[in-house]
């Protein structure tokens, strides 16, 4: 097999890094790119340099946005006694496109998972216990995703919640979703049901 030239190399490489994207993946998108127009490439190295340049993390949700306060959480119509928690900041977008959703977010930033040593202390749970204390909120729904993971993560939450004494109403996301799956890739009417479905824990 020819030896392929340093930079592709690095680039492949590069690409296999990223979520989803294997060797054949990473080889295939590597020759496209070097195929295409220069400012097509130039293009693509501006946007990135410029999200992560531009893009903050919300002080009020942890999620993704232009300023130190998201849209959603500045916007004075939401409301602001029903949190939605999720693993990750595209997990809003999911929910977002559901277009029936009212309220806030409050994004972990992962889940507690002890083969990757992320435990409770590395997530946003103190804050999120910090704000249903100061704050007038009603219902917390636990939106993870249904894995093993997302489960044991929504369980602990709860019970911390159940621990401190806090009165609110406790639910999670329905059935609609199956063991194992992703909020990102789940189609909008399954979402939909997933948390149309919630239920009490």
């Amino acid at each position: 097999m020819t030896a392929l030239p340093r930079p592709i190399v690095d680039l492949i490489g590069v690409f296999e890094r990223l979520p989803g994207i294997g060797p054949k993946s990473a080889t295939r998108l590597a020759f496209y790119l070097l195929n295409a127009p220069k400012h097509f490439v130039e293009e693509i190295s501006n946007d990135l340099l410029e999200m992560k340049k531009s893009i903050k993390i919300c002080n009020e949700c942890f999620g993704v946005s232009e300023s130190e306060v998201c849209e959603i959480c500045s916007d004075s119509s939401r409301d602001k006694s029903l949190i939605c928690v999720v693993e990750r900041a595209i997990d809003v977008i999911a929910i977002e496109n559901l277009g029936g959703y009212k309220g806030v977010y409050h994004v972990l930033g992962g889940t507690v998972n002890p083969l990757n040593h992320v435990g409770p202390e590395d997530l946003k749970i103190n804050e999120l216990i910090d704000k249903i204390e100061n704050r007038e909120v009603s219902e917390v729904i636990l939106a993870t995703n249904p894995t093993m993971e997302g489960e044991a993560t929504a369980l602990y939450i709860n019970k911390k919640i159940q621990t401190q004494n806090l009165k609110l109403k406790i639910t999670r996301i329905g059935s609609g979703l199956p063991m194992g799956a992703d909020l990102e890739f789940a189609d909008q009417a399954t979402l939909s049901r997933a948390m149309e479905g919630r239920r009490t824990i």
